[in-house]
Order: C-alpha cells, then sequence, then structure tokens
C-alpha cells in the first residue's frame, strides 16, 4: 500500500493553490493546519455531509504504513474494541477495550437513526467489552508474551493514571480508586467512587480520559459536550465541555478550563511543564470547519464553545449569544485539521527515536466521518522546540484508510512504552500497533 505524502513533503506551491486564502496561511502548512489557519465561510445545508468509511479491517499479514526509517507491528491482536492504552512504571501496558454506554436519549429522530446505521457501517457500534487487559514483554515476534484481564466488570471505562498505588479509572460517569501493587496482572478489588463525572441517558461525548499532576496530587478529568452545538440547550451542558480538576486530598473538583466541545488526549509538555490537550471541535460548518485543534490549557481559560470558534469566530446556530465569553475566548495554540477527530495525544520522552522528536507530540487521529474527502485516517506528529510547536505535522503512520475509502483501521489512543516505542491503539483493526526505528 502506497503512503501517504506527508505533509511536511509537499511543495510549497501546492499548499498555497490549495489555501483558502494563501495570504493568510502560515507558509509550509498544510490548510487547516499549524498555528494560525486560514478559516473558510462557514456554510450550512439542509442534509449534512455524511462519508463514512465503510470497514474492510487489515488481513493478518497487513500493518500500516510507517514514516521512513521506522518500521511497525502488531504487539496485540484480537482485542475487543481497543481504544486507550496507559504505560506503568514496571513496563507493563494497559490497553482499554470499551465502547459507548446504553444512551436512549442520544441520537433520537430521523438523524439519530441515519447516525446510528452510519456509525455501524463504520464499525463503531459493539457492545462495550468494559475491561481492561494487561499486556507484559514482547516476544521475538514483536508481540506480547503475556496476556491477561487486568480489570473488568467497568462502565464504559477510558482514562487510566496510576498515583502511588492508588489506580485511578475514568467510567463514562465516575473515577474510580483501585488498590495496586507493582507487577500484579490482575485486580479484583472493587473501586472506590473518587468523583462523580457527566453522565446520564443523553450523554453524548462519552468519553471520559483522566491525567494526573507530575507531583500526584491533582487528577484533571476532560468532559465533552452532550452536543454539536448546544442544540439540545445548555441545561443539559452542565459541567460539561470542560476539564475538571479533582484535588486528592480533599475530594474538591472544579473546573479548570471550559469551552471545551470534545477534550480526549491530555499529556504534560517535557520542556514547559504545561498541560495540553487535543480537542475534537463541532460539525455542520463545511469540510474545513472547525479544525480540530492541540493547544495548552491555561487554568480558568475559555475556549470558545459553543458560542465561537478558533478564538472568536462566532457560531451563529447558538441561539443564545454570549457576547461577553467571546470577548474573553482563547485562541488554541494548533489547527489539527478539519474532522480528523484527533483523540490520542503523547509528547516523545524516549531514547529510542531520533532526537529531532523529543519533545514533540504524536498524535492519534480516528479519522472524519463527515467530510469530503476523508481526513485524518492516521497518526501525525507535531515537533515541538521551547515547549511550543515548531513546524508542520508530518505522517508518522499511515495507511489505515484505503485508496478505495474503507478503513482498514482507525487509530484512537497513543503511548511511549518504556523501551521508547510508540503504542498506537486501532479500534477497528482491534490491535495494539507497535513502532521502532528498522533495526532496533
Amino acid at each position: 500500500m502506497k503512503p501517504a505524502v506527508p505533509f511536511a513533503a509537499m511543495p510549497f506551491a501546492l499548499l498555497a493553490a490549495l489555501s483558502i486564502d494563501a495570504g493568510a496561511q502560515q507558509a509550509g502548512y498544510p490548510p487547516g493546519f499549524g498555528p494560525s489557519p486560514a478559516l473558510p465561510q462557514p456554510e450550512q445545508s439542509l442534509i449534512p455531509t455524511v462519508n463514512v468509511a465503510p470497514v474492510e479491517r487489515f488481513k493478518d499479514n497487513e500493518t500500516p504504513v510507517a514514516a521512513p526509517g521506522f518500521t511497525v507491528r502488531a504487539y496485540a491482536r484480537n482485542l475487543d474494541h481497543p481504544r486507550w492504552a496507559y504505560v506503568l512504571p514496571n513496563g507493563d501496558v494497559l490497553v482499554v477495550e470499551t465502547n459507548a454506554p446504553p444512551k436512549p436519549e442520544d441520537g433520537k429522530g430521523i438523524k439519530g437513526a441515519i447516525m446510528k446505521s452510519q456509525m455501524k457501517k463504520a464499525g463503531a457500534v459493539t457492545e462495550s467489552a468494559n475491561r481492561i487487559t494487561l499486556l507484559r514483554d514482547i516476544d521475538a515476534n514483536g508481540m506480547a508474551k503475556t496476556r491477561s484481564v487486568f480489570l473488568q466488570g467497568l462502565h464504559s471505562p477510558f482514562g487510566v493514571a496510576l498515583v502511588g498505588n492508588d489506580l485511578y479509572v475514568a467510567n463514562t460517569d465516575a473515577v474510580l480508586k483501585f488498590p495496586y501493587q507493582p507487577g500484579q496482572t490482575s485486580i479484583t478489588a472493587r473501586g472506590a467512587k473518587v468523583m462523580d463525572l457527566p453522565g446520564g441517558t443523553l450523554n453524548h461525548h462519552w468519553t471520559k480520559n483522566i491525567i494526573a499532576s507530575q507531583d500526584g496530587k491533582t487528577l484533571y478529568a476532560t468532559v465533552g459536550s452532550n452536543s454539536n452545538v448546544a442544540e439540545n440547550g445548555m441545561e443539559r451542558e452542565e459541567g460539561r465541555a470542560a476539564i475538571w480538576q479533582l484535588d486528592l486530598a480533599t475530594s474538591k473538583a472544579t473546573l479548570f478550563a471550559t469551552g471545551l466541545r470534545n477534550p480526549n488526549g491530555m499529556a504534560w509538555q517535557p520542556q514547559s511543564k504545561a498541560l495540553w490537550t487535543v480537542v475534537n471541535e463541532r460539525d455542520e460548518l463545511g469540510n474545513d470547519l472547525v479544525p480540530d485543534y492541540l493547544t495548552s490549557v491555561k487554568q480558568g481559560g475559555f475556549y470558545g464553545w459553543p458560542y465561537s470558534y478558533f478564538g472568536q469566530h462566532v457560531d451563529t446556530r447558538v441561539k443564545e449569544q454570549k457576547p461577553d465569553l467571546v470577548a474573553r475566548a482563547i485562541a488554541p495554540d494548533y489547527a489539527l485539521g478539519g474532522h480528523t477527530a484527533s483523540l490520542g495525544l503523547a509528547f516523545y520522552e524516549g531514547n529510542l527515536f531520533p532526537a529531532t522528536y523529543r519533545g514533540g507530540a504524536f498524535i492519534g487521529q480516528h479519522g472524519s466521518w463527515n467530510r469530503k474527502p476523508h481526513s485524518g485516517y492516521k497518526v501525525v506528529f507535531v515537533p515541538f522546540a521551547n515547549g511550543q510547536p515548531s513546524g508542520p505535522p508530518q505522517d508518522f503512520l499511515s495507511g489505515f484508510l484505503s485508496a478505495e475509502g474503507k478503513a482498514r483501521g482507525r487509530p484512537v489512543g497513543v503511548a511511549v512504552d518504556k523501551a521508547g516505542a510508540l503504542l498506537v491503539v486501532d479500534d477497528v483493526a482491534n490491535v495494539v500497533w507497535r513502532v521502532t526505528p528498522k533495526g532496533s
């Protein structure tokens, strides 16, 4: 399968020709990407664009396409809709096998029925396994040597974080704490609830991610919106479209940042020590609006949703406008392209890859379902310097979308293992991929 041309390798003249406004588009960046993307005028139509890539999974001997100088192997196959991975200090890899919980109020009516049908076509409608699987060590073929059920009986889990001997798991409606001892291959103890999270029978964006502060005193939790652009009413958005902060000593939860439509991956940038996240933006404004993004997260910051996007671009679809909020909306640091469904985020701090990767961000782009042509369906790398993005994105792992527009896989979570390899969780191929330099 022929790999896509890396963004960084595209001729500048071609980029300029493709740009909506070449004068406003920063040099060297593809349209819709980077710190200052040119944004087109919004487009609205009676029938929204639906362009789902039907599933045609990788066969056993097939893999995605790694960047030059790298190779990719399957670290674990035949998982049940894996979405996320977390690497424990001893090198064990926890893989979260999960899917959406029942949410009877989401997707009602004709539009909802169409969406359910299309998501089934995309391989996204399966019953949640509600478990975490542990993978340990690597055999001669690059596969995990051992595999065991680590935790089960969860409720649409997603994020995982270890603080000391406490393992925190974010279910779709609560954060639970479990006792953990290094080396154990399963946990049978019941989890203790430490924080409620917005859930319920609507629960439109159900994935909840967590990350611990570097001093282990605080937990941060992402909660996506309950709609595309508040069409269900702002009363259904209480505590949503936000990142929460939980003080572990007092169990006090407060809002850390708001106006983030659907934040997913979170990570600490190695140089600046700042919290960064990737966010899925709103739909139905055209193929190139609104770009998903990567941004640092400021305490008390408001990032626009639902009233504005990418700073202070007003979304006129919102019934009750809030110009005072729009006036202080923070523009994100780096656009990731329209409808790429950027979910996974990991900064590279290992020593296995070349030095040019140190401090940069790997981002899992799950891929569009409502854009023509498709976007995403790859893992991209964003270089960083002095704690800030420093160049165009580069294709790092591609080939998830065939030339015929079939989804061979869809990357979600990304993580760096103890050896410094990149792990990529694929919820369509049901594989965890492992990327290493050739010859390593």
